[in-house]
């Protein structure tokens, strides 16, 4: 079975100095993202997100990967080092913490190299300190965040809480449902973070175990091609070398002596970092289909609005509720950062009452949702669960219903 895939607006863009056809690792062809991303033919492969992270990566024409071990990122980052073994990544070592692996990957980047690098968890957040400073140093760097339990009692199951400390260090975060979504959008996520006028690294995130240790079937191009190579003299900054130490601040030490100048300097460049997050929407269209959002049914009063394999559950739930004679929509949010605010407001103008289930207890994105539509009271925080559970379909039947006011049996007296 062969499968185009067809993008529904602009191309990706692609620089002029890309020799396209020259030699890749192991012999691959640089091809042109746009032929390999919609035009090549696909062949199905029934793999763990885990699997597809090393499927992608081996593709993507990568120069560096550094690695840490934590669930339940391990798997890729162990998978990704048989791919420097086999000569499809140039460069690849374990760092001594998360900590550590931010950092080394911050100097690989500054050093003009194309980075990607796995974490999760409690590792996210010790290596918090280093994702605004990839923003701030401009670095398009990729890291594939796939989210497990931060609190303690420590759980090594999914629960997306570390995704609400990514949204304001200046990243690109996309979310991805499927182990498709995040196939194309590693790939994707390179040609985007990497734009000149874009320039940021980018927190793909999935959630753990439900997409990374699940099998699921992917289309896949062929090994032949691979992406571009990274081009660091793109850069909106100047690449670090011998006559240019790293980020333009550090060349300007008097700025470190004038409050005055040191306020306006870091108030300015907090702003570029993010009118940058915005320029990259017209680069994240093609990645994503054409919308930063899918939606289902909208027109109908009750929506279900979710990210992640939340979507996955919400559909479910749609198809029970049917079932029973109560009719709902869809909206996919796919991308978190930049959020997709126009199209949320315009996919949810006819809703009455919206719901947002989460794989976290605080809910952030209904949080999100909530700042930006106008009747937010129309926005139902649930259901959550946290910690690892699963979010049962019926969970979020129930849910609706009782937001709508309509008494059902309780699951328990279901059997």
């Amino acid at each position: 079975m062969n499968k185009k895939v067809e993008p529904k607006s602009n191309k990706i863009l692609v620089s002029e100095s890309v020799n396209l056809g020259e030699e890749g690792l192991k012999g691959q062809k640089v091809t042109d993202p746009n032929v390999m991303m919609f035009e090549s033919e696909r062949e199905p492969n029934f793999l763990t997100g885990s699997e597809v992270i090393k499927a992608a990566i081996k593709r993507a024409n990568l120069d560096v990967m550094i690695a840490y071990p934590i669930t339940p990122q391990s798997e890729a980052a162990a998978l990704i080092g048989e791919l420097f073994a086999e000569g499809y990544v140039r460069e690849y070592f374990r760092g001594e913490s998360e900590f550590a692996v931010m950092s080394q990957c911050a100097g690989a980047a500054f050093g003009g190299a194309r980075v990607f690098t796995t974490t999760a968890g409690p590792g996210t957040l010790r290596a918090m300190e280093n994702f605004p400073m990839w923003a701030g140093s401009r670095l398009p760097i990729q890291v594939c965040v796939t989210c497990r339990g931060i609190n303690s009692p420590l759980s090594i199951q999914p629960d997306t809480l570390e995704m609400a400390y990514l949204l304001e260090t200046g990243m690109l975060v996309w979310h991805a449902e499927t182990a498709q979504d995040l196939y194309d959008w590693i790939l994707g996520g390179f040609m985007v973070s990497e734009q000149p006028d874009v320039h940021l690294p980018l927190a793909l995130c999935c959630d753990g175990f439900f997409v990374t240790h699940t099998k699921d079937t992917v289309m896949l191009q062929g090994e032949e091609m691979c992406l571009p190579r990274y081009d660091p003299y793109r850069s909106p900054v100047p690449c670090m070398d011998m006559e240019c130490p790293p980020i333009r601040m550090m060349r300007d030490p008097f700025i470190m002596k004038s409050n005055y100048i040191s306020y306006m300097t870091h108030a300015s460049w907090q702003q570029e970092i993010h009118a940058a997050v915005e320029r990259s929407r017209k680069h994240t269209l093609p990645i994503m289909n054409g919308s930063l959002i899918d939606t289902e049914n909208v027109d109908r009063e009750i929506l279900i609005v979710a990210s992640g394999t939340a979507v996955s559950q919400g559909r479910e739930a749609i198809r029970l509720l049917e079932e029973e004679g109560i009719k709902v929509g869809l909206v996919k949010i796919k991308s978190i950062r930049p959020f997709p605010t126009e199209e949320v407001r315009e996919a949810t103008a006819n809703a009455k009452t919206i719901f947002v289930p989460e794989f976290n207890i605080r809910g952030w994105l209904a949080r999100e949702i909530k700042a930006i539509l106008p009747n937010n009271e129309r926005v139902i925080a649930g259901p959550h669960v946290a910690g690892g559970m699963t979010m049962p379909s019926e969970v979020i039947v129930e849910e609706i219903k009782k937001g709508l006011g309509i008494k059902s049996a309780t699951m328990d007296r279901r059997g």
